[in-house]
């Protein structure tokens, strides 16, 4: 299974500009055991979603979450990076603090949500959403961190509502830009929860991209994960199998590559 993978990770960077030096990194970390996902997670904390049934109920699945791919429970990857931030600001192209893999390590799922409602807190809402200005910033620190060729999953908490003044309908989601991620990794999957049926399906099909994977979830299906015959009630969160079971089928599900012109 190892000499699969050293296999396919040498095929898959085939397909990149990229050295030697970059197989030698690749496989080795598949030698040493090292995680390769590197995870961004974006949280809306717009008006339309801040104020919403929703926002509450995310920052505990988030809780949930993260603390289980760092801990990789149940199949789910562990996690080589993590970044947390908001999506949009005051203004258009404002950059946001995005919070290291370091400020959740060596914490409970308490303590993860406690510091999630300290990162986003209520009473403080962006009126601006700008997704364009999240992908530009991860763009940005994948190359500043020498994070290219990892798989990167990027994960968006938020309606899907994007603000784009000027424009209408379609445009509206066409006028997203993904193309700053298109370069750095062959495995770039962009996951969008808390959205609805509608919104998803403009994000999956009208939003122009090449390599790119999108898979969306309804906040409906979201709200799901609370019940306790998929979370079960004074049990630890390593037995959770039903959980982790949950999260592989509806959020981490591997999405399938559609190119979109």
């Amino acid at each position: 299974m190892k000499n699969l993978l050293r296999a396919l990770a040498v095929a898959a960077l085939l397909g990149l500009p990229s050295s030697c030096d970059s197989v030698d990194r690749m496989t080795a970390s598949l030698d040493s055991g090292t995680p390769m996902t590197c995870m961004f997670i974006g949280m809306d904390i717009s008006g339309s979603f801040l104020r919403s049934r929703h926002f509450e109920d995310s920052l505990d699945f988030l809780a949930q979450y993260i603390y289980s791919h760092l801990k990789g429970l149940g199949g789910l990857d562990p996690l080589h990076s993590l970044y947390v931030g908001s999506i949009g600001g005051v203004k258009a192209g404002e950059p946001k603090t995005f919070f290291p893999i370091q400020t959740f390590e060596n914490s409970s799922i308490a303590e993860i949500r406690a510091k999630l409602r300290e990162i986003f807190p209520k009473n403080k809402e962006n009126p601006f959403t700008d997704y364009n200005a999240f992908f530009e910033q991860i763009a940005s620190l994948v190359q500043n961190k020498k994070l290219i060729l990892k798989p990167l999953s990027i994960v968006l908490v938020s309606d899907g509502h994007p603000d784009m003044p000027g424009k209408k309908g379609d445009e509206q989601f066409r006028g997203i830009r993904i193309q700053p991620l298109e370069k750095l990794s062959r495995n770039v999957t962009i996951r969008l929860l808390y959205t609805d049926a509608v919104t998803g399906q403009n994000w999956v099909t009208k939003i122009p991209r090449k390599r790119i994977k999108f898979w969306t979830q309804d906040a409906a299906v979201m709200a799901a994960w609370k019940d306790p015959k998929i979370t079960l009630v004074d049990t630890a969160i390593e037995k959770q199998t039903r959980f982790f079971d949950w999260v592989k089928d509806n959020v981490d599900f591997p999405a399938r590559l559609m190119r979109v012109d």
